[in-house]
């Protein structure tokens, strides 16, 4: 109950970011004591009614600004008398300098949070602060991840300082499972993460129905999809698949417990009926992909897998390399990693009709299985069942993107593109 009634204040502080909102308003619209309604929304949201008002206020304002609007203007509709005032809270909120935020990401327009489509963990910087005294690390300054070429903000993480990362996450086997995959990378010899303990030696934290772990921050630059295109793009698509194999060929020596995935069954079931309306493809090369898949995947090897090695997960520096974020990670098989690697890298900068980047994007998708066979030797069958595994990872992701409104711009383009794959099938062959 209380998620549908929060649901609809969220819904009229959308609708209304340009006006002055007050708690007594909103309480008044629910039906509650305005002590009340401080209390559901905060336990509902997991942040106090007014910082989230003014987070929304600022993310607006700020993607305005990055959309060519003038600073004084765009901050005044949103209720700030000053440019000053704005900067103040903008640096307190997001742990960014608004300059700083334009210069090194891609504005995007905030999208509009439903709670009942899926999970959203809100978490103010202050509580952050409260849980890092765990660490002894409650006066370290506190940092939004955006990632670079998205522009999307995590709802899973902060930057603490400039060492460290905090995440956090209402799943305990995930928690679990990174720690150990994490620790056991740095075992032998991989760049990974490095779990930092709490004061009392623990490795993680439970506050109420939210676990928080501490990393280290893997230092450099992380991989950009758009900077893979350049003149060097097959060595920088071989590169990533040799440092994917290296990486399988680690997790293959791991023995964490992690969920078994079948991502042929979640194709067959789930996403091929899914998508059936909007996908619209021939009923004959539907048939064809499932009876190749029905032949193929039980002979693919599977292991432990990162399964979300997009390129902003991708860390580089100097002549090191390494990988962040294994909260995902599960038995499947081992060509799920490379695959997924390079429709990330074109979901990031898909553009339709440009045939001639697209074009390129089939010669790094071939570079990226290249360099992963040289380090982990593709048997015949991986092989063959390349542009099959490429088209099930692809039908999955425009599957799940389907039914949110928070990744409507994601669903667009990944449906665009799985269309362009099924056009392009036989291109992608090895």
């Amino acid at each position: 109950m209380y998620k549908e009634q929060m649901q609809e204040i969220i819904d009229y502080i959308e609708n209304n970011l340009r006006t002055e909102i007050t708690a007594a308003e909103l309480a008044d619209i629910a039906g509650y004591s305005v002590f009340h309604f401080y209390r559901i929304f905060q336990g509902v949201t997991g942040m106090p009614v007014m910082q989230y008002i003014l987070r929304r206020k600022l993310q607006n304002a700020i993607y305005d600004i990055g959309s060519g609007r003038k600073k004084t203007e765009a901050v005044a509709e949103y209720g700030f008398e000053t440019y000053a005032g704005f900067y103040k809270a903008f640096v307190r909120e997001l742990g960014y300098t608004p300059a700083d935020y334009l210069r090194e990401f891609r504005t995007k327009k905030p999208y509009r949070i439903n709670l009942l489509q899926e999970e959203h963990i809100m978490m103010s910087h202050r509580k952050i602060q409260e849980i890092l005294a765990c660490w002894g690390l409650e006066d370290e300054t506190v940092a939004d991840v955006v990632y670079p070429e998205s522009g999307a903000i995590s709802d899973t993480a902060k930057y603490i300082g400039t060492d460290y990362v905090i995440k956090y996450t209402g799943n305990p086997g995930n928690v679990a499972r990174a720690i150990r995959i994490t620790k056991a990378l740095e075992n032998v010899g991989l760049y990974a993460p490095a779990v930092v303990p709490t004061k009392d030696g623990k490795e993680y934290v439970q506050k109420g129905e939210l676990y928080f772990f501490l990393t280290r921050r893997v230092k450099g630059e992380r991989v950009l999809a758009s900077k893979v295109y350049l003149e060097d793009f097959e060595q920088k698509g071989r590169f990533i698949g040799e440092i994917i194999g290296q990486l399988d060929l680690a997790l293959q020596q791991i023995d964490v417990p992690a969920d078994e995935a079948d991502s042929f069954a979640a194709v067959r079931d789930w996403a091929l009926p899914a998508l059936k309306e909007t996908l619209s493809a021939d009923s004959a090369f539907t048939e064809n992909y499932l009876r190749a898949m029905e032949r193929l995947y039980g002979a693919l090897p599977r292991q432990m897998i990162h399964r979300d090695p997009n390129p902003g997960n991708i860390i580089v520096s100097g002549d090191k390399w390494g990988f962040i974020d294994f909260e995902l990670s599960e038995r499947n098989v081992r060509t799920f990693d490379p695959c997924y690697a390079a429709t990330a890298i074109l979901s990031e900068t898909f553009e339709e009709g440009n045939e001639t980047k697209l074009a390129r994007w089939t010669g790094i998708l071939k570079e990226i299985l290249y360099g992963y066979d040289s380090v982990v030797r593709l048997t015949a069958e991986e092989k063959e069942a390349v542009p099959y595994m490429v088209l099930t990872n692809q039908l999955i992701s425009t599957a799940w993107f389907a039914d949110k409104d928070r990744y409507r711009d994601q669903y667009e383009t990944n449906l665009k593109m799985t269309r362009w794959i099924i056009r392009n099938f036989d291109k992608l062959k090895l």
